[in-house]
């Protein structure tokens, strides 16, 4: 009995550092602790290098740049670090902070914060407190347009540059917005904010957002979307303010688990005071169509072709010019968290517009650009 004592004891002592280490490996991680807590971390390096046959850069004396955020030509960039954390559980209260840094940041401010190169390189791209009960969810903060097929978290486009039509309509706003989800098919959006991309209010009178989306059948997905305010006119640096009023429909449609195309169109209006109290309005128009095609699992081709109708100069300041924009990417993704990207575009305009290095303009604009995309 003595010796079956002592060699339980002995077998005790022996099996005490295997038990705590079965314990510690146990232990949950913090993504295990984060998952349990419903709090959802997600971000993305974005980064790469665009070289174009022309200035790139806009601005006054260097002719229209077409482009939103990839302004810097023969150079290497980070473009985005994006980080996202949120908690939005179905029933109940929850929120959402998403922070953007690197060049395109500088881009994305809302006022009253300063936009372009020598402005901070990190945004608070949205920030909002979020309550869901039923078929109602109401978010009330700053938080991304409902404009627009292409978005600023870059994963989820296929390109690596940003369509005309992306630059064309706000990237965010700060206000109230409800959903209201009729069904599994149509949801129904309304809101009241500060106006496009405006922290704090460029004037007393606030804009009003109305949109739907509809999912009529699995494959084929709707948005229509439209905003009206008083803006300052010609936006940005206008005292005076006017009407603006854009509406904005997109399409998308899976042929295929391979196949996928989309469709989008935009129509903006702004009334401009021209003295005597009477106003004018201009307008700009635009249609993009979108196609992407999953060779394997590891390579993707995407196409974008687009159309835009400056007539009255709103957008660019070229009276009655008209752009075209075609490009084409390849991406090659070698792992579930990395994308590597080359693209070639090329814009053409009615006028010429784009401006070279001597100074000469062109009608047209060549760029070549690569990316590296990490996702954690």
């Amino acid at each position: 009995m003595k010796k079956l004592l002592i060699a339980s004891a002995v077998s005790a002592a022996l099996a005490a550092p295997t038990v705590a280490l079965a314990q510690a490996a146990r232990a949950p991680t913090l993504g295990q602790v984060l998952d349990a807590s419903g709090i959802s971390v997600n971000g993305y390096i974005d980064a790469g290098y665009s070289h174009a046959d022309r200035n790139i850069e806009g601005g006054a004396g260097s002719g229209v740049s077409t482009r939103v955020f990839d302004a810097q030509n023969n150079s290497f960039a980070l473009h985005q670090f994006g980080l996202s954390v949120s908690k939005l559980p179905k029933e109940g209260f929850g929120g959402l902070v998403n922070f953007t840094v690197g060049s395109d940041a500088q881009v994305i401010h809302s006022l009253p914060e300063g936009t372009g190169a020598g402005s901070s390189m990190f945004d608070i791209t949205q920030a909002y407190a979020q309550y869901s009960g039923g078929p109602l969810t109401l978010i009330a903060g700053k938080f991304a347009t409902l404009h627009g097929t292409e978005v600023i978290w870059s994963p989820s486009n296929a390109n690596v540059s940003r369509s005309i039509l992306f630059g064309a309509v706000p990237f965010t706003h700060t206000g109230v917005r409800a959903t209201w989800a009729l069904n599994d098919t149509v949801s129904l959006i309304g809101g009241v904010n500060n106006g496009r991309d405006q922290l704090t209010d460029a004037n007393r009178d606030k804009t009003v957002e109305l949109g739907a989306t509809l999912n009529p059948i699995r494959p084929l997905n709707i948005s229509i979307s439209g905003y009206s305010g008083k803006e300052p006119a010609p936006l940005p640096t206008s005292t005076s303010s006017g009407t603006r009023t854009s509406i904005n429909a997109v399409g998308s449609y899976s042929i295929t688990d391979a196949i996928s195309v989309g469709a989008e169109l935009l129509n903006v209006s702004q009334d401009v005071p021209v003295g005597g109290g009477a106003t004018t309005s201009q307008k700009y128009t635009g249609v993009a169509g979108y196609g992407s095609y999953t060779f394997t699992r590891k390579l993707r081709g995407a196409l974008r072709v687009e159309n835009f109708d400056d007539k009255d100069g709103l957008k660019f300041g070229v009276t009655g010019t008209k752009y075209r924009e075609v490009t084409v990417t390849g991406a090659y993704l070698p792992a579930d968290n990395f994308e590597a990207r080359a693209e070639l575009r090329r814009d053409q305009a009615s006028n010429q517009v784009f401006r070279d290095y001597q100074g000469a303009l062109s009608k047209s604009l060549m760029t070549i650009a690569l990316q590296g995309l990490y996702k954690f």
